[in-house]
C-alpha cells in the first residue's frame, strides 16, 4: 500500500519526532493532539516528497511559539548582578539600590557579585560570556568606555554586551587637604612645580580625565598616585600624603563634609547640590571640561530583546522613585532615564569620546 494512501496523516509527533522531540513531548504531556486530515496527491512515484518539509514547518512553528513563553516568564531563577568594582564604589551603591527594589518588582532573588580586577574588565568579560538569558548582568561604570579604546587584550569586546539602562552620573571632582593654601582651582595649578594627584586607580575615569585636562588643557605637570579604589585615595588626600585627589565626587562627598577634604573645581557643567560651594571648572576659566563617571546595567551581547526592555522598564520605574532619587542625589549623583536604544547611543558616544580623549594623552594599559 501507497504511504498515506488511505488520506490520513501518519502521527505528526512521531514522523517529526527527529526534528522536534522535546517540543513532541512537550505538546503530549500539554494533551494537545494533533488529527490532521490530509487530501493531497501522492507524487508519480509514490514517494510524498512534502513530508520532510512538513516536518520543519511543524518544529520552527513550535520553536518559534516557544520564544515568548520564555520571556513572558522571566526571571525564571536568581538575578545575579556583578558589579565590575570593590564594595563601596559608586557601581556598588547602585547595584544594591537597584538590586533590593528589583528583587521585590520581579519576586525573585537578586544578588549583588563584587567582581573587582583588570580595570572593571573582569567583571564584563564573565558576563559577555554568560548565559544570555538575562540572569546574569554586568554593573558597571564609565570604565567599560575606557577600556574600549586603552585595553585592547582584554578578552572580549564591548560589542559582546548590550546595554540595558545607563542610570546615573556624577562628575569627578577635584579635591584638596585643608591645609592647602589654594581658594580654588586656578589658584592650585599656578604653582609651577608639579604636584602629585591621587586617583581610584590606573585607567579610571578620574585617571584619564585628570590627565587630559592637566597636559591638554591647563598645560601643567602633575604626578599621578594610583590607589586600589577610591576609598584608599580618600585616606591619602585626609592624611595629606598627595598634593590632591581627583575622584568621583560620590566617593568624596563624606570627607568634604566632615571638613577632612576641601572641594577645588567639578569637571562638569553646572554645579552639583551635593556640593553647592564647589564651582565648576567652566566657572574657573576651563570651559568645556566635561568628565565623570556614569553607572550602567548591561547583559550578554544576544540576550533577548523582550528581556532587555522588561529590564530597562523595571530599572528605570527604580528611578523614578523619589526615594531613590533622593538617596543617590544626596551623594553627588544625577539620576538619569534612558531607554534601551538611548542607553547604547549614549554608551557608544562615550566610548568614542573618551577614546579621543585617551589618544590625545597617548594612555594604553596593553
Amino acid at each position: 500500500m501507497k504511504p498515506w494512501s488511505s488520506g490520513r496523516m501518519p502521527n505528526t509527533l512521531n514522523s517529526c519526532g527527529a526534528v522536534a522531540p522535546r517540543l513532541g513531548h512537550r505538546l503530549r504531556r500539554s494533551a494537545v493532539r494533533v488529527d490532521l486530515r490530509w487530501r493531497l496527491r501522492p507524487e508519480r512515484n509514490g514517494m510524498p516528497a512534502y513530508r520532510p518539509m512538513l516536518c520543519m514547518l511543524l518544529a520552527t512553528a513550535l520553536i518559534g511559539g516557544a520564544q515568548p513563553a520564555r520571556t513572558q516568564t522571566y526571571p525564571t531563577q536568581t538575578i545575579t548582578l556583578q558589579v565590575a568594582f570593590a564594595a563601596g564604589g559608586i557601581a556598588d551603591v547602585v547595584a544594591r539600590l537597584v538590586g533590593q527594589k528589583l528583587s521585590q518588582r520581579l519576586g525573585h532573588t537578586v544578588v549583588v557579585e563584587n567582581r573587582g580586577g583588570a580595570g572593571g574588565n573582569l567583571a564584563a568579560k564573565s558576563v559577555s560570556g554568560a548565559a544570555p538569558d538575562g540572569h546574569s548582568i554586568l554593573v558597571t561604570t564609565t570604565s567599560l568606555a575606557v577600556n574600549e579604546t586603552a585595553t585592547r587584550n582584554k578578552g572580549f569586546s564591548a560589542e559582546d554586551l548590550r546595554a540595558i539602562a545607563i542610570v546615573a552620573f556624577s562628575p569627578d571632582i577635584l579635591a584638596v587637604h585643608p591645609s592647602n593654601p589654594a581658594k580654588d582651582l586656578r589658584e592650585f595649578i599656578k604653582n609651577p612645580k608639579s604636584f602629585t594627584y591621587g586617583s581610584a586607580g590606573v585607567g579610571t575615569g578620574p585617571h584619564i580625565g585628570a590627565e587630559y585636562f592637566f597636559r591638554e588643557v591647563a598645560k601643567v605637570q602633575a604626578v599621578h598616585v594610583p590607589f586600589t579604589g577610591g576609598a584608599p585615595a580618600v585616606a591619602a588626600g585626609v592624611g595629606n600624603h598627595v598634593d590632591a585627589v581627583v575622584l568621583s565626587l560620590p566617593t568624596v562627598v563624606p570627607a568634604i563634609r566632615q571638613g577632612l577634604l576641601r572641594g577645588l573645581g567639578l569637571a562638569s557643567a553646572t554645579r552639583n547640590s551635593a556640593v553647592p560651594d564647589v564651582p565648576t571648572y567652566g566657572e574657573m576659566g576651563f570651559p568645556n571640561v566635561y568628565s565623570g563617571s556614569w553607572v550602567g546595567f548591561f547583559a550578554p551581547a544576544k540576550t533577548p530583546d523582550a528581556v532587555v526592555a522588561k529590564l530597562n522598564v523595571e530599572i528605570n520605574a527604580i528611578m523614578r522613585e523619589r526615594e531613590a532619587q533622593q538617596k543617590l542625589e544626596t551623594v553627588g549623583f544625577d539620576v538619569i532615564i534612558k531607554n534601551v536604544a538611548e542607553s547604547k547611543d549614549y554608551f557608544r558616544s562615550e566610548a568614542a569620546r573618551w577614546g579621543e580623549m585617551i589618544r590625545a594623552i597617548g594612555y594604553s594599559s596593553d
